[in-house]
């Protein structure tokens, strides 16, 4: 009886030694799933509070938005008959222009020859208050032919000009006078004194050269579009207004004095042809054969 109970002790015993084991084993262990599974949930949730985003670098293409001068505004009827309607309606060398317009705010007249001095194309362009820039030394003329009904007087409306003078031909809108004669031709004889112009308005620079060879007075022009004669003959050949045009750089070159008494479409084709990359040629002579 003895025994039995000694060995129901010992058992008893071993069993609560066995479950202390148990529980000692289990426990740390369940405390380090338990803390894996919360370390986990917490990258889970980080990531899923700081999703990573693939951000392209911008581009050049994006950087720079390159907008393409308009000439839209620009009208060559004929030869070097150049109308630019901006804030103000601009004419330079009105000719054969047959329509009576009279909307004219300016006009320009780079000299006395007939392809642009032309009296019935001014009559029909001019208003009353048009004005008038012209060389100095046809000053006279222009006066005298009246063509705003201005009964004659000499200061009303007309301004003279030299080379290398500036004006303000409107409010905003401002002209400086260059030189336009022949070299190795006496067609269009420095003497005379007469211009080209470049005339700016709305931002935009526009350097209307008239009958002229390409001058070296002419490479510190800035502008951003040239007018420019290629006809030849009488003035600068397409060449030779491609490689002064180089040296401008301007925007845009469009070329004039073609088409109507010497030169050809083909002659603006050629200036085009020779213009450097970065500087768009557009045609605007309407009448060019």
């Amino acid at each position: 009886m003895r025994v039995i109970r000694l060995l129901t002790a010992a058992g008893i015993i071993l069993i609560i030694i066995m479950l202390l084991i148990s529980c000692g084993a289990e426990g740390p262990a369940q405390e380090t799933d338990d803390t894996g599974k919360q370390q986990s949930q917490a990258i889970d949730d980080q990531n899923e509070e700081e999703p990573e985003e693939d951000i392209e670098p911008e581009s050049d293409a994006d950087k720079e938005e390159t907008t393409e001068m308009n000439t839209d505004n620009i009208k060559i009827n004929t030869q070097s008959s150049i109308k630019i309607e901006g804030s103000k309606t601009i004419y330079i060398d009105p000719y054969k222009r047959t329509k009576a317009a009279h909307d004219a705010d300016i006009i320009f007249i780079t000299h006395a020859h007939y392809d642009h001095y032309d009296e019935p194309s001014l009559r029909n362009v001019a208003k009353e208050d048009s004005v008038i820039v012209c060389p100095e030394s046809i000053l006279a003329d222009v006066t005298a032919m009246n063509v705003r009904g201005l009964n004659g007087d000499m200061d009303e409306g007309i301004i003279s000009m030299n080379a290398g003078d500036t004006a303000e031909a409107a409010p905003g809108i401002t002209v400086e006078a260059v030189p336009a004669y022949n070299i190795n031709k006496n067609f269009h004889p420095k003497a005379n004194g007469w211009l080209g112009y470049i005339i700016t308005m709305d931002g935009v620079r526009y350097y209307a050269a008239g009958d002229t060879d390409a001058l070296p007075e002419l490479e510190d022009v800035e502008c951003d579009i040239a007018f420019v004669p290629v006809g030849g003959t009488y003035t600068a050949t397409a060449a030779e207004s491609a490689r002064l045009v180089n040296r401008i750089r301007p925007e845009i070159a469009i070329p004039i004095h073609y088409g109507t008494i010497v030169g050809r479409a083909a002659d603006a084709d050629k200036f085009g042809d020779a213009l450097d990359d970065g500087i768009r040629m557009v045609k605007k002579v309407e009448d060019a054969r």
